[in-house]
Formats: structure tokens, C-alpha cells, sequence
């Protein structure tokens, strides 16, 4: 007999069954929705972070970050995109590959805009990725901004704004006894999903 982890690994539509997965991982972990970012430039040298997802849609998921990091000069270079959630406490993972795209700027001003307003001035005091020369510049810069947009919203930076990674593989992990764990593949083709099991 199947339990409910085999059971929901037998939906065939990956979104519906990550949401699933999504929900449980908010009941049991402090920060369900970061995942690991991997992005490769032109060069074809990976790199990988922490991000936090910030929007499933029907057409992807989505981050936010500045374009002039090293992950977006990479995506700029090279859109593509693998992404890793791992849930400790579930004993669950899901991998997710795929094209990336920029979100519509109306869609970045509406997430910049519910941010804290320091979130919002750090994104203007922030080269993302340059070097530092010292700490103390940064607080320069962050105080600067803020007296800058002192009693008006902040807007946006044109540096500033979000991308969706558009899924074209997903694979659910489940941990199980002697290392017999579950992998299953979904493959998206002509907007039609296959499934595949996978050895562990």
C-alpha cells in the first residue's frame, strides 16, 4: 500500500504536487521558501546561492534580485536557470531546470513596493557583488539613499527587479529507508508534462 508521500508522487501535474509539497514544508521549516540558485555565464562557470522565491506561477517561479549582481549579469549572459529546495525536516528535495525571463516591470514595482522601506533603500545602497572596500561605505551609501527618499516612497532602481524561471524538468526526491529513495522526473514538452521514475 502506498503511503501519502508515494500517493502524491503519483499526480501527473508537477505544479499542483509542488504546491502540495510547498505547504507542508511552511508547517515544518523556518524558511520553506529559499532555495539554491545556480547560474552559469557564458564562461560555462556554475555559481550558486541562497534566494527566496517570492512567486509560483502558473508560467514559473520567481526571484528577485539586482541585475548587476553576478547572477544577473550570468542569467543576462546566459538564461537558464536550476533551482533546489530542500526541506530538512520533510527528508524531501525538489529540483527544477529551466529558461528565465525578466517579470514585467509592473509586476517588480508591486513586490518592490511591499517591501520594508530599509529593504527598499538597501536595494539603492547595494553594488551587489563589487568589491567592498570597507564596511563603513555601505552605511555611507545606505544613510545617503534614505535622506535621499526621506518622506517619499522609494522607487524602484532600474537595477532592481525580478526573474521567473520557467520550468522545463522538475524532479521530486522523498527520503526512504536503506537509501531506496523516491526520484521522479517531470519533462515539459509542448506544454504537455511526461513522468519518469528514476533509480535513487
Amino acid at each position: 500500500m502506498m503511503d501519502e508521500g508515494t500517493a502524491q508522487l503519483e499526480k501527473s501535474d508537477p505544479l499542483a504536487l509542488f504546491d502540495d509539497w510547498y505547504r507542508l514544508a511552511w508547517a515544518s521549516e523556518r524558511d520553506a521558501d529559499a532555495m539554491a540558485c545556480a547560474t552559469a555565464g557564458a564562461d560555462g562557470v556554475p555559481s550558486v546561492r541562497m534566494v527566496l522565491l517570492k512567486g509560483r506561477e502558473a508560467e514559473g517561479f520567481v526571484f528577485y534580485t539586482n541585475f548587476e549582481s553576478r547572477k544577473g549579469v550570468e542569467i543576462g549572459a546566459n538564461p537558464r536557470a536550476s533551482l533546489v529546495f530542500h526541506w530538512k525536516s520533510l527528508r524531501r528535495q525538489v529540483r527544477i531546470d529551466g529558461p528565465v525571463e525578466p517579470v514585467s516591470a509592473a509586476a517588480a514595482d508591486a513586490y518592490f513596493a511591499s517591501r520594508p522601506r530599509d529593504s527598499q533603500v538597501a536595494a539603492w545602497a547595494s553594488r551587489q557583488s563589487e568589491t567592498l572596500p570597507e564596511r563603513f561605505e555601505l552605511e555611507r551609501r545606505f544613510a545617503h539613499f534614505d535622506l535621499k527618499f526621506q518622506g517619499r516612497p522609494v522607487p524602484r532602481p532600474p537595477h532592481w527587479s525580478g526573474y521567473r524561471v520557467r520550468p522545463e524538468m522538475i524532479e521530486f526526491w522523498l527520503d526512504r529507508p536503506f537509501r531506496l529513495h523516491e526520484r521522479i522526473v517531470f519533462r515539459r514538452s509542448s506544454n504537455a508534462w511526461s513522468m519518469v521514475r528514476l533509480y535513487p
